[in-house]
């Protein structure tokens, strides 16, 4: 099948973002895509106030994911994106949303706060406590991780042991010393510890490097994009799984219990 990762700079009006988003959806089902990743953190963002997110967060039944539901309707496309859903005054949960027929069919709040290089998302975000189920789309398994859960092996590990073939990761990855090569290195290491696909978007901007990237069991790259606004484009299949897991079986190799939340 075919997958794709859309990148844009996220702006302060949620409206314009969501329609940058409804055009990326657009964009995806024209090329044929069944799954599209979009960023983190999308109702706003301003390099000036970098609690706009959480002070702009909205129910999962407000304006901006309900204009794209519209699109949703539209197509078959599943459309993987996170926002801010308010939780106790002034705060809020970073929260995966798995879009599908004009519904919200999965949800997932963040488990690892981006607590490190400075910031503490922890100042205004409440983690999660719950590993997301998968989620089916066209046969294949898809696990769901969000940013700074890419730095943490277990919570791939344990989706891939679920079943996982897939992992898709919205991100809004901070530039810095050495980030980019975090970021690819740790890409293809997570795809080559679970032997599954990685989808990741990246937020790209002033202070985002964006770089989304598709990323097959083997640890290849199969699309990349820069700095820039982009939509990148790969295919997909259960048999290239199949045949890295047959070929490199870590997944039963292992000699170390399945990871559990503490």
């Amino acid at each position: 099948m075919i997958v794709a990762a859309g990148q844009f700079v996220v702006t302060p009006d949620w409206r314009t973002n969501a329609q940058t988003c409804v055009a990326l959806m657009a964009q995806a089902a024209s090329q044929q895509a069944s799954l599209l990743v979009l960023p983190e953190a999308l109702l706003a963002r301003d390099d000036n106030d970098p609690h706009l997110s959480v002070k702009s967060a909205q129910r999962l039944d407000g304006g901006f994911l309900t204009l794209l539901c519209e699109e949703s309707r539209r197509n078959t496309l599943t459309t993987v994106l996170t926002v801010h859903v308010p939780s106790t005054e002034g705060r809020a949960f970073n929260t995966l949303v798995v879009l599908r027929g004009g519904k919200v069919i999965a949800q997932y709040a963040k488990l690892h706060l981006y607590d490190a290089f400075n910031i503490q998302e922890s100042a205004r975000v409440d983690a999660g406590d719950d590993v997301a189920p998968l989620i089916d789309i066209e046969g294949m398994k898809v696990g769901l991780m969000t940013c700074y859960d890419l730095r943490f092996p277990e919570l791939a590990m344990k989706l891939a042991l679920d079943g996982a073939q897939l992992l898709v990761l919205p991100a809004a990855w901070v530039r810095g010393p050495l980030k980019e090569q975090h970021w690819a290195t740790l890409l293809s290491a997570r795809a080559l510890d679970t032997t599954c696909y990685v989808v990741a978007a990246g937020e790209c901007g002033n202070k985002n490097i964006g770089q989304s990237r598709i990323v097959d069991p083997q640890g290849v790259t199969l699309a990349a994009a820069a700095e820039a606004p982009a939509l990148i484009v790969a295919e997909v299949s259960e048999e290239r799984v199949a045949q890295t897991r047959d070929t490199l079986p870590v997944l039963r190799n292992r000699r170390f219990a399945a990871p559990r939340l503490l």
